[in-house]
């Protein structure tokens, strides 16, 4: 964990409140708390290990498809066209989750920054409810939609 984030969940009050007094939030929201960030912070420290020991499960599996895809020289097209599939769905598994992780570590990031809750391209303040709901959001809803429609 690296230090402002340290501070962030185990540094001393006065720590705390001061980095959390610093992130963002829209018009007519409540400042961030001490509870809302430390849930956030445990919630994405939490997705973080998840998702990196899914990643791990999942090479191996797409490691074992790729080492057997020799096996069955006999097959006919059927089943070198499942096999070649079932490779495929692995492979797109290990890339979404190393993106979701990715995405997670650049939450914590960003909340150990103290950027967690500015969009990433207008710099307005993402919402607390959308990054409530969703942490690893990086932009406000209207760049989100923006980007969207490209």
């Amino acid at each position: 964990m690296n230090d402002a984030l340290s501070t962030l969940t185990m540094g001393s009050d006065e720590q705390r409140d001061a980095l959390i007094g610093l992130l963002p939030v829209r018009d007519g929201e409540a400042p961030w708390t001490r509870s809302e960030i430390d849930e956030v912070a445990a919630d994405l420290a939490a997705d973080r290990e998840r998702l990196a020991a899914e990643l791990i499960a999942a090479g191996a599996e797409l490691s074992d498809l790729l080492r057997n895809s020799g096996d069955g020289a006999g097959d006919d097209q059927a089943d070198s066209g499942s096999s070649a599939l079932e490779r495929e769905h692995e492979l797109t598994l290990v890339n979404n989750t190393r993106d979701l992780l990715d995405q997670t570590v650049h939450a914590l990031d960003r909340l150990a920054a103290g950027t967690f809750g500015a969009c990433e391209s207008c710099g307005q303040a993402i919402g607390k409810a959308r990054l409530q709901a969703f942490p690893r959001a990086m932009l406000c809803v209207a760049c989100k939609q923006r980007e969207e429609r490209r």
